[in-house]
């Protein structure tokens, strides 16, 4: 009995040891996740409402800040062949221009639709929908008080296992135009490895169309007066969509080979920007979505910046991805590290379904009826090549 009672005890004490590191560890594991999303004030707008910044960080010290203003990503930090880490994004160097308007849509989470909808109006379910006209004769990015004027419902994911945001907005029946109450969640997740994961989902209580994106402008460079023309691009696509006068598709699936809408192959930005093209005149440059090949999440462009060693993959399960070469910065705002934002000192990535599908019957559909739930993943990662 005293060599059974004996051996219980020490087996007791094996398991309240090993019960209490648990613990610990646990406990460990979740404070650093705490420590690695700090949030601090941001800003006022001019409607009196605090803004908030939520700064999320990694073990090898990437740094991004999200504000719950537009979901705004206002710095991402990514680092160069020397190992300095340097912010890769545009953004303003004062808060209020986020909160007046924010007219180049920096790094803003962009709904209900992102791109253009021609005539600014669609017919679903035998109703015609007009919504906000507020680009020429279309709409763009979800209106003029779209998604990325909106104020979001942010809070830091506790049991995630990297630092991870959730943000949450409810879109009222009719806002902008736009049918049925949307639900939508996004979360934004910094990873050991340097990539942000962005999950978006969302849910209608009556058929709509939905179709989301993040509008980052990046520059590899770090410095953000620099042009983005010497940053070398792989698009894993064959096709793209020309465009009218207005930049909405004709509907015509164009193979990009012999044009200068070839990237198939890694080139510079500027090597074909001023070539002699319809296209390119219409869009003062690439304003225009590639039709990705493949499905599912695969990488779909890199980008390299060959002076920094900064490289940036794109992952997405989205068919579509709008580039765009800064084509409409016009030198009005100033950089954050000094000298002013002019034409073509930062590129988008925008991964998305098509420009205009709820006019064009051919294109995948952004329909999104009760029930269903719209889901997508996005990922950029950063790396360096020497």
């Amino acid at each position: 009995m005293k060599k059974i009672g004996g051996s219980l005890l020490i087996l007791l004490a094996v398991l309240c040891i090993f019960g209490c590191n648990k613990k610990e560890n646990n406990n460990k594991t979740h404070s650093e996740n705490m420590e690695n999303v700090q949030v601090s004030d941001y800003g006022v707008t001019a409607n009196g409402d605090s803004i908030k910044k939520y700064t999320l960080s990694n073990k090898n010290g990437m740094k991004v800040e999200i504000i719950n203003y537009g979901g705004i990503i206002t710095s991402l930090t990514a680092p160069d062949k020397d190992g300095k880490y340097q912010d890769v994004v545009l953004g303003f160097a004062k808060p209020e221009d986020y909160f007046n308007g924010n007219p180049y849509y920096f790094g803003a989470l962009i709904g209900r639709y992102g791109n253009r909808i021609a005539d600014a109006k669609f017919t679903l379910e035998g109703k015609t929908y007009d919504i906000d006209k507020n680009d020429g004769p279309n709409s763009l990015h979800g209106g003029k008080e779209g998604f990325h004027t909106k104020i979001w419902t942010v809070e830091p994911v506790k049991d995630a296992k990297l630092p991870t945001l959730k943000l949450t907005y409810v879109s009222a029946d009719g806002e902008e135009g736009y049918p049925g109450k949307l639900t939508t969640t996004v979360l934004y997740t910094l990873t050991d490895d340097n990539a942000l994961e962005i999950s978006y989902e969302a849910e209608t209580d009556k058929a709509t169309v939905v179709n989301l994106t993040q509008h980052s402008y990046f520059n590899l460079s770090g410095n953000f007066p620099n042009l983005i023309t010497d940053h070398e691009l792989q698009i894993n696509a064959d096709k793209f969509l020309p465009v009218n006068k207005t930049l909405i598709p004709v509907g015509e699936e164009k193979a990009v080979k012999g044009t200068p809408f070839d990237f198939t192959v890694s080139k510079p930005i500027g090597k074909d920007i001023n070539a002699e093209d319809e296209q390119l005149k219409l869009g003062k440059g690439y304003d225009h979505n590639w039709i990705l090949n493949g499905n599912g999440m695969r990488t779909i462009a890199t980008v390299y910046h060959p002076a920094s060693g900064r490289m940036m993959e794109v992952m997405t399960d989205q068919p579509g991805v709008q580039f765009y070469s800064g084509n409409f910065l016009d030198g009005k705002y100033e950089t954050k590290t000094g000298g002013k934002y002019e034409k073509r000192s930062g590129f988008c990535l925008e991964t998305q379904h098509y420009p205009d599908s709820p006019n064009q019957s051919a294109f995948p559909t952004t329909e999104l009826k009760p029930g269903e739930k719209y889901h997508t993943k996005t990922i950029y990662k950063f790396s360096v090549k020497k």
